[in-house]
């Protein structure tokens, strides 16, 4: 689950969110929610809310398309025993009983309950329709602040990658291209060391990316872990042929440079987490 934590400001109102990786899901704070209509007791109006048959509904609902592992048979029980006088629902018996992934309740000084943006969202319109409006405005434009930010850090890495790319070239140039070779047949050499550094990452070359059906240049759909492997590889491999290492040897340490730095870039985003804060500090701000 993630753990850094944005702040949508809706109309003055501070409503925290996350992203939740267990489930590919953005969460938003209800209890901040709730604050909006009850500043001193935000979870008295949540249990309201989810005590109405409407809404456990909608919950089951949302929980069947989204969660195999929810207990239809007690959620069937909850929605039969809604409606009287004296049923009561809090987020925290929802999950227990239900095994729900929707809705996420913490204890604490620093506790509160989330929903999954679309249930946040319903939650907000029970609020307030007013309100909800503002929440999803400001909600949308964090997430284009977001995505403009990651489309700057691939951008970054593309820069820097083209950068290695001539490096590369002009040692392939200068150690491997002899003067008397044509164009055509330089642009061959070009190729092939190319290609030695997509098989080392991507395990395919670009003649076999096209033929698999798949458009644009491979490179265009690499990732930005990809692209920051591959600026090292450009660089390695141009220091390889400066100093005369075999192909054979050559593809074999590229191969193992790429297994291994891809592996530790996807086990710690520690560093590629620093790489885009540094370009989102250094990008315009579309958020107060």
């Amino acid at each position: 689950m993630a753990l850094d934590k944005e702040i949508i400001n809706a109309n003055g109102t501070q409503v925290e969110a996350f992203r939740n990786n267990d489930i590919d899901a953005d969460f938003i704070s209800i209890t901040d929610i709730a604050k909006y209509k009850n500043q001193d007791n935000p979870n008295d109006l949540i249990r309201n809310w989810m005590r109405s048959r409407n809404t456990i509904e909608y919950l089951g609902l949302w929980e069947q398309m989204k969660n195999n592992n929810f207990n239809t048979d007690n959620y069937q029980e909850l929605l039969n025993e809604s409606g009287s006088n004296t049923f009561v629902l809090s987020p925290a018996k929802w999950i227990k009983e239900t095994n729900a992934i929707g809705i996420i309740s913490k204890s604490g000084r620093y506790g509160g309950t989330y929903a999954q943006s679309d249930i946040a969202f319903e939650f907000a319109s029970w609020v307030s329709p007013e309100f909800r409006l503002y929440l999803i405005s400001d909600y949308q434009q964090l997430k284009q602040s977001e995505s403009s930010h990651l489309n700057l850090d691939w951008n970054v890495n593309r820069t820097l990658s083209k950068i290695n790319y001539q490096i590369h070239t002009d040692a392939i140039k200068e150690k491997l291209i002899p003067s008397t070779v044509s164009k055509k047949q330089a642009g061959y050499k070009y190729a092939s060391e190319a290609d030695r550094l997509n098989m080392a990452l991507f395990g395919m070359t670009a003649k076999q990316w096209r033929s698999s059906g798949k458009r644009g240049n491979l490179r265009e759909s690499a990732t930005l872990e990809q692209l920051t492997v591959l600026a090292n590889l450009e660089s390695m491999n141009a220091e390889l042929i400066k100093n005369n290492v075999s192909e054979f040897e050559r593809t074999m340490r590229l191969n193992n440079m790429a297994k291994d730095q891809m592996a530790t870039l996807l086990k710690n985003s520690t560093s590629m987490k620093q790489l885009k804060n540094l370009t989102a500090h250094n990008s315009p701000k579309k958020l107060n």
